[in-house]
């Protein structure tokens, strides 16, 4: 009994049922294996539907071309589309050959290519008695000119000659007869007090705006507009009557003022309305 205990007790750890063998022990490591290789990404297949697609893109592309190509050999290579006439209309001292030779326009020329603003400017700069003038094309071959007169309301006599003066102020032209309705300035403010204040260039201005706010009727009977100084101006009319109107202050209410007098009083010689809220006529 003795020597089998001695035997249990010299039999290795290691063999022992149900343990382990220790790390280190001297047991090899179990070999790694090779990594598995990774799976390839899938690409999808090109199929033939983009090359399908692009056909339409491209063939409109090429029409897209060739349209703006063809429209603008018609417009500026063809002959369809050219100036062939000139036409002017609204004048009335002026001739339409004044205004189509200041217009100069390049007959002959693509229509599309004519500068309407540059026509327009070059009109107004060799016409001064050109207020406006508007320039169109008139498709498939003309250029039409529509012009406005400027309208003289006021005459400064120069020698033998008189200068037109428009509502504006604006000297646009020199005739030798003064038109038929149109006043004529009487300036003689040398000896009033206020011409140091006030020069010619503003009384002009003063009265160029009461002549330009007459009423029609009284401005067809104004031969005259007198400037003694700013608050004097008086006014001639037909027949021997004559208006004082003070300064051009207020010019539009002693229009309607001076034309009820008239109705009222027509065989008065003086009226005053240079208080347009107290008008008033005398003599006869």
């Amino acid at each position: 009994m003795a020597g089998a205990t001695t035997a249990q007790r010299g039999t290795p750890s290691s063999d022992r049922p149900g343990r382990s063998p220790r790390k280190g022990a001297g047991s090899p490591k179990p070999p790694k294996g090779p990594k598995p290789a990774k799976a390839p990404k899938r690409t999808a297949p090109r199929g033939p539907g983009k090359h399908l697609r692009r056909g339409p893109v491209l063939a409109s592309l090429a029409a897209a071309v060739l349209l703006v190509s063809g429209g603008t050999w018609v417009l500026y290579g063809s002959s369809w589309l050219r100036v062939e006439k000139v036409t002017a209309t609204g004048t009335q001292v002026l001739t339409p050959e004044q205004v189509l030779a200041a217009a100069a326009v390049p007959v002959g020329s693509p229509l599309v290519s004519i500068d309407t603003d540059e026509i327009e400017s070059r009109v107004r700069g060799r016409l001064p008695r050109i207020d406006s003038v508007d320039a169109v094309r008139a498709w498939p071959h003309g250029i039409g000119l529509k012009v406005t007169e400027r309208k003289p309301v006021l005459l400064i006599k120069k020698d033998a000659k008189f200068v037109e003066v428009d509502a504006s102020g604006v000297r646009f032209d020199t005739v030798p007869k003064a038109p038929a309705g149109v006043p004529v300035l009487e300036l003689n403010a040398g000896g009033s007090p206020s011409a140091r204040r006030f020069d010619e260039e503003r009384l002009l201005h003063e009265a160029v705006l009461v002549a330009g706010s007459l009423p029609a009727p009284i401005a067809k009977e104004t031969v005259q507009v007198k400037v003694g100084s700013y608050d004097s101006i008086v006014l001639e009319l037909t027949g021997g009557r004559s208006v004082r109107w003070g300064s051009g202050e207020q010019s539009d209410a002693k229009g309607r003022a001076l034309t009820a007098l008239l109705k009222a009083s027509p065989k008065a010689g003086h009226f005053d309305v240079s208080v347009p809220t107290a008008p008033a006529a005398a003599g006869s």
